[in-house]
């Protein structure tokens, strides 16, 4: 969440970077409600200054009728400060409402473009993969495997679900495991996080109220499912004071993540590109301010060094203005090929959020300690996501009889150099 303070001096960049997004925020009704606002608090200052400086001329008057007048009069100017207080909660009420609905900044570095068209590869890494037979996209590879059921998951959830089976599950769960000791190895600390939270949760998190309708929510017990891992990773230390020398916090987890797609109706409909239930290993750092930058870079380093290491090719994609996501200054996508339906994928999407996020969830650090507490800098990227990295996995080492050869880093984690038909 930006500050009215960073609006009120800085609306012109506000509005700018509103404009270089794409998108509307009520910047004008903000000023407007801090201008009431900071004129409630004045008039009610003063009130309370005219009431204390009144009580005690109450208790030196000897003369009953003055004193009742004085009296009288000092009931109409508690009167008056109620109706003022009860207006100012209304106004503060209002005001923050207003500015949950602000994006972030743009960071300066960040190219000018209207939507995905004006992305930008930064860099592009390893050889793809020549065929000598024609390589099969991963639905049809997954169908003859029988590894991919896509007619049950349909029967038992409906569209866009599906059902995995046999050495290709172990695939997808040996990914998980091995992202995971890959990450933990690197220095961040794995957690277990709640696969449901609160709706205060996902206001903190930057996902509500804009995408309200991109998420499950029980209405019964009013939790949301979560979207991502980000969320409550952002969540982590909400309202908490986070002590000298802390930082920076570097962690890791898995979880499913749920999400309506109802922004990506018709796109990606063939195969598991585009789902309402899937996994993801998700990084998340809590750093200072002035470290933020490499902090990012960091983050994209690790999700390049796995598939370095699986030997995908894959290249590096900054987002330009219009296709930066709520909650970002900054994002890196890192899109791996995948040779057999002839596209890029996303696998992962590396953000800083500056204090936007530590902002909303009311996280703040001390860095000294006689130091005044600031706000922190908070950064995700996946690392990476299923089950996009799987197809990836599958395509390019898919062989001419059908069978998928497992790559070296994860036959410990599957049990076999294979993935063969199941009988």
């Amino acid at each position: 969440m930006l500050s009215v303070q960073f609006i009120r001096e800085n609306a012109e960049r506000v509005r700018r970077d509103l404009a270089l997004r794409n998108t509307t925020a009520p910047i004008d009704r903000i000023l407007h409600l801090d201008d009431r606002r900071r004129a409630l608090l004045q008039e009610v200052e003063a009130l309370r200054h005219e009431r204390n400086v009144a009580s005690k001329a109450i208790g030196q008057t000897k003369d009953p009728e003055e004193r009742e007048e004085r009296i009288r009069a000092m009931r109409a100017v508690g009167a008056r400060i109620d109706a003022l207080e009860a207006e100012l909660r209304d106004v503060e009420r209002a005001l923050r409402e207003a500015l949950l609905e602000v994006p972030n900044v743009v960071d300066p570095s960040v190219p000018p473009g209207p939507d995905e068209s004006g992305n930008v590869v930064v860099e592009e890494w390893g050889e793809r993969r020549t065929f000598d037979f024609e390589p099969l996209p991963h639905w049809e590879l997954g169908e003859r495997l029988g590894g991919l059921d896509f007619e049950r998951g349909v029967k038992m959830a409906g569209s866009r679900f599906f059902v995995m089976r046999g050495p290709l599950a172990r695939l997808h769960r040996g990914l998980i495991a091995w992202m995971l000791d890959r990450h933990r190895e690197a220095g961040f600390v794995e957690h277990y996080l709640p696969y449901m939270l609160t709706e205060a949760s996902l206001y903190a998190s930057g996902h509500l109220p804009k995408f309200r309708d991109n998420l499950y929510h029980d209405d019964q017990e009013d939790y949301f499912w979560v979207p991502t891992a980000e969320a409550p990773f952002v969540n982590l230390y909400r309202d908490e004071i986070l002590p000298p020398g802390s930082l920076p916090k570097r962690l890791v987890a898995h979880t499913p993540c749920f999400r309506r797609e109802q922004m990506s109706a018709g796109r990606d409909v063939r195969g598991i590109k585009r789902l309402h239930q899937f996994e993801k290993v998700e990084l998340f750092v809590i750093c200072e301010p002035a470290t933020s930058n490499s902090e990012l870079d960091g983050l994209v380093r690790r999700a390049r060094a796995l598939l370095e290491e699986l030997e995908l090719p894959h290249r590096v994609v900054q987002l330009c203005s219009g296709d930066l996501g709520f909650s970002a200054a900054k994002t890196f996508d890192i899109e791996v090929w995948a040779p057999g339906a002839g596209e890029w994928l996303e696998v992962s999407s590396a953000s800083n959020c500056l204090d936007f996020q530590s902002r909303r969830a009311n996280v703040r650090y001390r860095p000294e300690p006689e130091a005044p507490v600031t706000f922190p800098h908070m950064l995700n990227a996946s690392g990476l996501a299923l089950p996009r990295t799987l197809i990836a996995v599958m395509e390019t080492y898919q062989n001419a009889d059908g069978t998928i050869t497992v790559p070296r880093p994860l036959r410990p984690y599957v049990g076999t150099d294979r993935i063969e038909p199941l009988e």
